[in-house]
């Protein structure tokens, strides 16, 4: 991550452009998609985890949308991504709706995985750190007279991609853990019936 803003400020010369076409913001963007896809895969073969995983899954398509969000505005309307995520939302309250009583257990067991720990560091991370690093100004405070904005950009970016990328890592700890699990499950059916 430091390495890929080392490039972009040092070596590609963008000390004065800091916007979504950046090689972070394209890095957010990857790695919130493999997110929600992991996310959703798990949810697709732990039954134990299946509402917990969909519900980080929804969660980080929405991260992705909301990071798309440019694309959107251009090719589609102003304004897409909101639709997108509401749209998003509503379907995630229909069916925890119907799946009420099931939502405990499964978040439960989630908390119980190795992921859970790296998945909360990531999200308080991207949702709380980095949006106290994105002040504007509490690097005002800092800089005073030397304020230079893309500074702030490029540390708000590299927080956040910081935050995407624990994400990410407990997105495939979960895909792990869950293909252990079935892997497990397999066996211990084998052995019952052998």
């Amino acid at each position: 991550m430091a390495f890929l803003i080392q490039l972009e400020g040092f070596d590609l010369q963008q000390n004065t452009l800091y916007s979504e076409e950046t090689l972070t913001e394209h890095m957010q963007d990857i790695l919130t998609f493999l997110s929600c896809m992991l996310f959703f895969y798990a949810s697709r073969i732990h039954s134990d985890l299946k509402i917990a995983a969909l519900l980080l899954a929804a969660l980080t398509a929405a991260m992705f949308v909301r990071e798309f969000d440019t694309y959107l505005d251009m090719y589609v309307f102003d304004g897409a991504w909101q639709a997108i995520v509401y749209t998003l939302l509503a379907s995630v309250l229909l069916y925890l709706k119907a799946q009420r009583g099931f939502i405990y257990s499964s978040l439960k067991a989630y908390a119980q995985t190795p992921s859970y720990g790296i998945c909360l560091s990531g999200l308080v991370t991207l949702l709380a750190f980095s949006r106290m690093m994105g002040k504007g100004e509490f690097w005002h405070s800092v800089m005073g007279e030397q304020y230079v904005r893309v500074v702030k950009n490029i540390i708000e970016e590299g927080i956040e991609t910081l935050g995407y990328t624990l994400i990410f890592i407990a997105a495939i700890e979960l895909v792990l853990f869950c293909q252990k699990h079935v892997k497990h499950t397999q066996v211990s059916i084998t052995e019952q019936t052998a």
